[in-house]
C-alpha cells in the first residue's frame, strides 16, 4: 500500500472586522501579502464612504464583505480591533461559529516578534512619520524592510496602490509603530524601541509613563527623546538619546525652516528634510538614531532622508485656488496641534481651521488641555470651526461635545454642528493669502472633504 504524500500546509484564513481602519488595513496588506486568505467587513463600506480605499484591498485580492455576518465562514481566525463592540453582527457569527479570535495588535505583535530584526516606534506623537523616515532609510539601504504604518506612505504610493500604509519586503526587519492607547504596547519584544515622546493623549500620564517605561525597558537599544522631559525620565541605560538641546547623544543643531522643508545638521551632517516643521526635524533625529543603531551609518541614513516624501495626512498640501492654501493634517491631541500650528505660524498668513474632534471618549479626556492649546497657538484673526467628534454608532457617551469645547476656547471658535456648514463657511470667508486647515483623525473622509472644498474655491 502507498501512503499519500501531504501537500503544504493551507495558508490560514483571516477575517478581518473593520479592515478599512488606519491600523488594520496595513495589517490585513502584510498578511495577504504573505500568503494567507484574507477577506473583511468594514462599516465604511457598508456606509458607502471612501470607496477607492476598498477597491485597492479587492485588487490585492482581499475578499470584502457586508458587516452583517455574511463574510464570517468556520475556519477562519478573526481579528478585530478593541473598538469593535460585541453585538456587530459579525463578532455574533464568530462567537456562534467558535472561530479562533484576535485583536489587530495580537497578530501584528505575532508578525513583529517572530520577525528577525524588530523596530517598534512609540509615543505619543510622530511615530507614524518616524516609522515611515526608518522604513525609508532601510530601504534605501538595501535592506528591504516590511513597513507596518498607520499612514500612507507618500514614497510607496502607486496607481494600483493608493493607499501604501505597509510595505512588505523579504528582508530581516520589521519595522513597526506600536499604539499606547489600548495598552497593547506590552505586546512587542523589540530590540530597537524608539520613544519619540509622551504627553497627554488616550490615557492617564501616570498609565503612560507605565507603559511606556516598560517598553524602553524590554529593548536592547532604547532610542528616546531627550528634549521631552517625561520620555527622558524614563531612559534607563540601554537608552541613546537626540534633541536639540545640549547632551543629546544625537544632536540637531542650526535649524532653518522652510515653507516646504527644514534644514539642520545632526552631529554635523548635514540633513534636508522636504516635510516642514521643527517637529519633522526632532523626527528626523529619531529616525537617523534607530537607523545607526540598525547599522545604517549617519551620512547614509541623512542622505536617504533628502528624498522621503512624507506621509499623508501629516501637513499634507492638498493644493490652491486664488492664493488661498488648503492643508490636511492629522492633528487630534494637543501636541500634534500644537505641533501643526507652530509650523504654519512660522510663515505668514491667516489661518482657517476645522478641528473635527476624533470622538466624544478622546474629547472628554482631553477637552481642557485641547481648548488650552486652541487658546495659546491660534494667531490673531485666526478661526476656528468646530463641527460634532467623529462618531459611528456604539454605546459612547455622548454628553460632552463640540459645543462644549467651543465655548471653552473663546470668541475665535464657532460650533457648526454639520461639516457642510463649516464649509460653505470656510469657501466664503477665504481670501488670498489665508491657509485653510482641515484637521482631525479617525475619519478618511476628512481628505476627501479637503479636497472638495479646494473645488468649491473655484466656484
Amino acid at each position: 500500500m502507498t501512503r499519500q504524500k501531504r501537500g503544504p500546509m493551507e495558508a490560514p484564513h483571516y477575517f478581518f472586522c473593520g479592515v478599512g481602519g488606519s491600523g488594520m488595513m496595513p495589517l490585513a496588506m502584510i498578511v495577504a501579502a504573505r500568503g494567507s486568505r484574507v477577506s473583511g467587513s468594514d462599516r465604511s463600506l457598508d456606509q458607502g464612504r471612501v470607496a477607492e480605499k476598498f477597491a485597492a484591498l479587492e485588487r490585492q485580492g482581499i475578499g470584502l464583505f457586508a458587516q452583517d455576518g455574511s463574510g464570517v465562514a468556520a475556519g477562519q481566525i478573526f481579528v478585530a480591533s478593541a473598538a469593535v463592540e460585541e453585538m456587530v453582527p459579525d463578532v455574533r457569527a464568530a462567537k456562534r461559529l467558535g472561530l479562533a479570535r484576535l485583536s489587530r495588535a495580537d497578530l501584528l505583535a505575532q508578525l513583529f516578534n517572530t520577525s528577525a530584526e524588530r523596530i517598534a516606534v512609540g509615543g505619543t506623537s510622530g511615530k507614524s512619520t518616524v516609522t515611515g523616515m526608518i522604513g525609508w532609510i532601510l530601504d534605501k539601504a538595501g535592506l528591504d524592510p516590511t513597513v507596518m504604518n498607520g499612514a500612507v506612505m507618500k514614497n510607496y504610493v502607486r496607481p494600483d496602490a493608493p493607499f501604501a500604509s505597509a510595505r512588505v519586503g523579504a528582508g530581516r526587519a520589521f519595522v513597526s509603530e506600536v499604539d499606547e492607547s489600548d495598552g497593547s504596547i506590552a505586546l512587542y519584544a523589540p530590540d530597537i524601541a524608539v520613544l519619540n515622546n509622551v504627553a497627554l493623549d488616550h490615557k492617564s500620564m501616570e498609565e503612560l509613563r507605565r507603559l511606556f517605561g516598560d517598553f524602553v525597558g524590554r529593548a536592547r537599544i532604547a532610542i528616546v527623546n531627550a528634549d521631552n522631559a517625561e520620555a527622558l525620565a524614563l531612559a534607563g541605560a540601554n537608552a541613546r538619546t537626540f534633541g536639540f538641546g545640549d547632551g543629546a547623544d544625537l544632536r540637531g543643531r542650526d535649524l532653518v525652516e522652510r515653507p516646504d522643508g527644514v534644514d539642520f545638521a545632526a552631529n554635523g551632517v548635514p540633513v534636508s528634510l522636504n516635510v516642514p516643521g521643527r517637529h519633522n526635524a526632532a523626527n528626523a533625529l529619531a529616525a537617523l538614531a534607530a537607523a545607526e543603531a540598525a547599522g545604517i551609518p549617519l551620512p547614509e541614513g541623512a542622505a536617504a532622508l533628502a528624498s522621503f516624501a512624507g506621509l499623508r495626512r501629516r501637513l499634507d498640501l492638498v493644493g490652491s485656488r486664488h492664493g488661498v492654501t488648503v492643508i490636511d493634517d492629522f492633528g487630534h491631541n494637543p501636541d500634534k496641534i500644537g505641533a501643526t500650528l507652530d509650523t504654519l505660524h512660522a510663515f505668514p498668513g491667516r489661518l482657517l481651521v476645522m478641528f473635527q474632534p476624533h470622538g466624544y471618549g478622546p474629547l472628554k479626556l482631553m477637552g481642557k488641555e485641547l481648548a488650552e492649546t486652541f487658546r495659546t497657538k491660534l494667531g490673531p484673526g485666526d478661526r476656528l470651526f468646530l463641527p460634532d467628534p467623529a462618531y459611528y454608532g456604539g454605546t459612547v457617551d455622548r454628553s460632552e461635545g463640540s459645543e462644549e469645547l467651543a465655548k471653552a476656547i473663546g470668541p475665535c471658535t464657532e460650533y457648526l454642528a454639520e461639516r457642510a456648514a463649516i464649509g460653505s463657511r470656510l469657501a466664503a470667508e477665504a481670501r488670498p493669502g489665508d491657509r485653510i486647515l482641515i484637521m482631525g483623525a479617525r475619519d478618511d473622509t476628512l481628505s476627501s472633504f479637503a479636497a472638495e472644498l479646494l473645488e468649491r474655491l473655484d466656484g
